[in-house]
């Protein structure tokens, strides 16, 4: 059983994230044998996991987080990290992990003072795990300060901090236009 066999239906982000996880595990690895990570293991430090009620955003947000701590030893046979049965996947996966932070809108909207400390957490260095990851549900809700807040450290990122943000899917910022239709002259 991996991280991923939970996401049903979702085959392809499922593979597009393993790759990614397989990416970071690249960098985090030859960064800490003092080598130059490899060229394709560069790490996106924001993630915006779009989708309706129930379709599993957060459960794959944080599918994502298991592999991205995943410390199994087969990753170092050729293994794909999120094996599922570490200690840093389990404990991502069950919100236990210290360096897997979440947070979850108390009422009506994400507050500064529910941020403050979270925003503090990411600039610091991963406790005892592969990355500091901040998992945002709901991030629809961050109030104006709290998210001028996560703006400026998803701006500016601490080195192997990850954000996860999780939304319903946007139909307001999004401009979707047509192509313009040929003209025969």
């Amino acid at each position: 059983m991996t991280v991923w066999d939970d996401l049903v239906g979702q085959e392809r982000v499922s593979e597009q994230l393993a790759g990614a996880a397989r990416d970071a595990d690249a960098f985090v690895t030859a960064v800490g044998a003092a080598g130059p990570p490899p060229a394709a293991s560069s790490m996106t430090h924001a993630w915006l996991f779009t989708g309706p009620p129930g379709a599993g955003v957060t459960q794959t947000a944080r599918a994502f987080a298991a592999a991205l701590q995943c410390v199994s030893p087969d990753r170092a046979l050729g293994g794909a990290p999120g094996c599922g049965f570490c200690d840093g996947c389990h404990t991502a996966l069950v919100g236990t992990h210290a360096d897997v932070s979440t947070v979850v809108a108390m009422g009506a909207e994400i507050l500064f003072k529910d941020m403050k400390e979270t925003v503090r957490k990411s600039f610091t260095s991963p406790a005892n795990g592969r990355w500091q990851i901040i998992l945002v549900e709901e991030a629809e809700r961050l109030n104006e300060k709290s998210g001028n807040a996560v703006l400026k450290a998803v701006e500016e990122p601490a080195p192997r901090t990850v954000w996860l943000l999780c939304a319903p899917p946007s139909r307001t910022s999004c401009r979707r236009s047509a192509p313009a239709a040929a003209t025969s002259t």
